[in-house]
Parts: C-alpha cells; sequence; structure tokens
C-alpha cells in the first residue's frame, strides 16, 4: 500500500535531516512537508508537482533530497505570485515593478538572502531573469530560510547551490566557461568567506562534493530527455505543454487556434533547445562518455517530439481551415466532439473516418504513438492521435512535413485557408470534411458547399 503524498514528504525531510545529523523533531519536518505539498499542488501545475519532486528524489544524498523538494516550490508566473502559505518569506526579497520582479535592497544583517544572492550572481536592483533563475533563486531562498535554523553553514550553502544547478538549458560563456564550472566558483568563493574549510585542500575537496551533488540534481531534473522510450519523453512534454497554457485547462472549451498556437509554441522551443546544453558536467561527472550519450538520446527525443508535434499541428491546421472557411474560429470540440462526456460515449471525428491508406513511407515509431498513444494520460486531451495517424498515414512523413510548412505560411497569413486545403490530397480532405459535418451540427451544410469547392 501506498502512503499518501503528504507524509512521504515528511519521510523524506526526515530522512534527510537524518542524514546529515541535523536536530529536527518530527513535527519540524511535517511543517515543512505541509508546505512544499501545498505550493507544489496547485491546481495551475500539471508537470512541476509532488510527482516530480519525488522522481528527483530517487537518491540517498540528503543535501540532494532536500534541494529536490524545495527546487521548484516557487512558480510565479504559472502559480500568478508566491505560494499563498509563504509568501511572508519572499515579500522583501522582490517587488514588483512594471510586470517584472526586481530584487530589493539586501539587509546588511541578511546573511541566508546575501548567500542566495551570491550562488546564483544576483544584485539588488536588478530584474529577475524569468528563465534565467528566477524561480529557483526565490526557491532557494524560501529553502534557506526555512531550513536555515537546522543546517550547518556548510549544509545550507550545499543545498542552495543544488538548487541553483537546476537552472536549466545554459550555454558555455563566450570563454567557453559552463555554468557549472561558473557556480562553482561562486561555491568556492562563498565557502572560504564563511571559513568552511581549514585549508585550501579541504575548501576545494568541500566544492568537488557539493558540485557532484549539484550535477546529479541538476541533470536529474532534465532525465526526460534521456529517455529511451520517446513515447514516455512525449508525455512529459505534454504536461508542461497543459501547465503552460492556461487556456488548455478546459477541455473542449479551448479553440481550435489556441490548441494550434499551444502546439506550436512547445515546437518552437523544441527545435531550438540545443542537446548539448541539456546534460550539465563538472569535472568528471558524469564521464565524459556518459554526457555524449545523454547529448545523442536527447538529440533523438527532441527529434522526435518535433515530428510528432509538427504532425499534430498538421492536423489542426486542416480543422482550422475547414473551421475559417465556414464561419470562423470556434471552441475544437466542435469539431471533434468531446473528450470526456458525462453521459455516456462522445461522439468524436474519428469515429467517421474511414481506413487510412497504409502505402506512403512512414516513421513506425511515430505512428505507433500516434495511434496507440503517449505513455502518461493528459487530462486536456486524448492520449492517442487518430486524427493525426489518419493524416499521416495517408501523406507520409515527407508529405506531412511539406503540409506543415504550407500550414505555418497559412497561419503567418500568406496562405488561404481554402488554398491551404487546395495544396492537400482531395481524397484526404473529403473524408475529414465529412466526417467533421457529422460532429459540427452548425457547419455542416457550409462544410458540404465547401467540399464542391475542393
Amino acid at each position: 500500500m501506498a502512503i499518501s503524498t503528504v507524509n512521504r514528504l515528511i519521510a523524506l525531510f526526515d530522512t534527510a535531516f537524518q542524514g546529515l545529523s541535523a536536530q529536527v523533531g518530527m513535527a519540524e519536518s511535517e511543517r515543512l512537508a505541509v508546505l512544499v505539498h501545498h505550493a507544489m499542488n496547485a491546481k495551475t501545475r500539471a508537470y512541476h508537482t509532488t510527482a516530480h519532486v519525488f522522481d528527483m528524489c530517487e537518491t540517498p544524498a540528503p543535501r540532494q533530497l532536500l534541494a529536490a523538494m524545495f527546487h521548484d516550490v516557487v512558480y510565479y508566473q504559472l502559480d500568478a505570485g508566491f505560494p499563498a502559505t509563504t509568501a511572508h518569506l519572499l515579500h522583501d526579497v522582490a517587488h514588483k515593478v512594471d510586470g517584472r520582479l526586481v530584487l530589493q535592497p539586501l539587509p546588511p544583517d541578511d546573511r541566508t538572502l546575501a548567500l542566495c544572492m551570491a550562488i546564483f550572481n544576483f544584485r539588488p536592483g536588478q530584474v529577475l531573469p524569468l528563465y534565467g533563475g528566477m524561480n529557483e533563486f526565490l526557491s532557494a531562498v524560501m529553502a534557506a530560510r526555512l531550513l536555515e535554523p537546522y543546517l550547518s553553514a556548510a549544509d545550507l550553502l550545499a543545498v542552495v547551490a543544488c538548487i541553483e544547478a537546476t537552472i536549466a538549458f545554459r550555454p558555455p560563456a563566450a570563454d567557453g566557461q559552463t555554468a557549472m564550472e561558473a557556480l562553482a566558483l561562486r561555491v568556492e568563493t562563498q565557502a572560504r568567506a564563511m571559513g568552511l574549510a581549514a585549508h585550501q585542500t579541504a575548501n576545494a575537496a568541500y566544492v568537488d562534493q557539493v558540485m557532484a551533488d549539484a550535477v546529479m540534481l541538476g541533470n536529474r531534473d532534465v532525465s526526460g530527455f534521456a529517455q529511451t522510450d520517446p513515447a514516455v519523453f512525449l508525455s512529459s512534454t505534454w504536461l508542461l505543454i497543459d501547465e503552460s497554457n492556461a487556456p488548455l485547462a478546459t477541455p473542449g472549451v479551448y479553440s481550435l487556434q489556441q490548441y494550434r498556437r499551444a502546439l506550436t509554441r512547445m515546437t518552437i522551443f523544441l527545435a531550438n533547445l540545443d542537446p548539448n546544453t541539456i546534460f550539465q558536467h563538472y569535472k568528471a561527472e558524469p564521464s565524459p562518455e556518459a554526457v555524449a550519450q545523454l547529448g545523442a538520446t536527447a538529440h533523438a527525443n527532441l527529434r522526435f517530439s518535433c515530428d510528432f508535434l509538427e504532425a499534430k499541428v498538421t492536423s489542426v491546421a486542416i480543422i482550422e481551415a475547414l473551421a475559417l472557411c465556414t464561419g470562423g474560429d470556434c471552441p475544437i470540440s466542435m469539431f471533434l466532439g468531446d473528450i470526456h462526456c458525462s453521459y455516456g460515449k462522445p461522439d468524436r471525428v474519428e469515429d467517421f473516418l474511414p481506413d487510412a491508406p497504409a502505402a506512403k513511407v512512414v516513421h513506425d515509431e511515430l505512428l505507433r504513438v500516434l495511434e496507440k498513444g503517449r505513455a502518461t494520460e493528459s487530462k486536456n486531451e486524448l492520449t492517442s492521435s487518430p486524427l493525426t495517424a489518419f493524416v499521416y498515414r495517408h501523406m507520409g512523413h515527407q508529405g506531412t512535413q511539406q503540409a506543415f510548412r504550407n500550414a505555418k505560411h497559412m497561419f503567418e497569413g500568406h496562405l488561404a485557408p481554402q488554398a491551404f486545403l487546395q495544396t492537400l490530397d482531395r481524397d484526404m480532405v473529403r473524408p475529414i470534411l465529412q466526417a467533421c459535418a457529422r460532429i459540427a451540427l452548425s457547419r455542416s451544410a457550409a462544410l458540404q458547399t465547401l467540399e464542391t469547392m475542393l
């Protein structure tokens, strides 16, 4: 039998404190666990939840455990502010100015905040970078202020450094210095300033130990990119799509264009990611061979996900074009049907599609995921993609990629919706149009008229 989420967090806190020989009672572990539990289970979250925390806690290393439980506790733009139960810990750290968070002056006696600023290389008065460590920094400040009464200075510094290492997708600087090399220098400077080691050799050993923890935690945070099953990686990607697009939280209500734009944004993000900047290393952690393998797997997952998303966007573009030609954008469920229904099995557009031909060249694994589904359910969409599979089988891999390029011209206003439809095989568009006419009752006549014009 599985214990409850909050009790599992309590046990992890207790384990971490015992591992550091910190004298912390179970009541305090409970208090900290409840704070993390509350922050990580906001309704706005789909990926950055306690499930992700537990994935990060697959280690006996106590510093990593504490950092893992706190590293995403603040997600400012997603949660529309600081966590309600711990906002008092952050109100003096940053204020909102013209829609951006600006670091406030550093009180002279606030050594904990000073430590966090030094490790993150932030300065009072600067705008916190939205995708360059803002949430990680605020999470680290919260962690440090809550843990400071119980941890040694060496352990507190290490936890803050581990959280800093979870800032993702950082390329080397112009001089070739990596993010982990820069972090190691800041850890070394702070350790020396705090008198954590009696001599230089001991200080170097401490820095290496901290960086080993930091690199392992940072790489575990992006370990999904190293999944050998692309369907598993795709599931994590889908949770991020759900989480980062508020309109998709209401299945069936969001429009065709809202859905297509969400998919397009994720496609662009993944296409622009450099697989060589996803996994970090410091000295021999991990080994050069391991880093190379991680990068190669990440590259394959990125390519697969982009192919999948481009195919999805292409199929949605066909439906969007049908909608635009017959009255305009509309709720996606109006053309495709509901995902769930409280009073019976809903009619879906794929229920009225014929079998697709299998003559074109396709990528077998991509077709399998389209037809069989991603590894994890999404509350906002079907796990499988039967309409996209129908389109993909009809056009093949190269044909789908060409249709995706044409769809982008339509999105940009360079190609009219009807003209886009006319670039496609009529024998594929016609059954899709007819299936939509069975679902979209108010557009049925207009769709039938459109069919005569294609």
